[in-house]
């Protein structure tokens, strides 16, 4: 796992749906955003976010690093670490 999926992987765990203004539904077995909820806001699909946190994406598109919701966002200080 690269550094930018352990990221993607820690802020989905402790960051809540409420927490960014999206609706919650259902039962949830694990606590924080779903990975669709953190790959729709920049406009990707499931898949992507998951070959992100798995390490086998290239490189993240500029609209997953700055449309993730809420912390999850890479400020563009960190842009480069990101």
């Amino acid at each position: 796992m690269t550094e930018l999926g352990e990221d993607l992987r820690a802020c989905r765990a402790r960051v809540s749906a409420e927490q960014v203004g999206m609706p919650t539904s259902g039962h949830r077995r694990v606590p924080g955003l779903r990975r669709e909820e953190l790959a729709a806001p920049a406009g990707a699909g499931v898949d992507y976010a998951v070959r992100l946190e798995q390490g086998r994406a290239r490189s993240a598109s500029t609209e997953m690093l700055t449309r993730s919701p809420g912390p999850c966002a890479c400020a563009p200080t960190r842009r480069s670490n990101c």
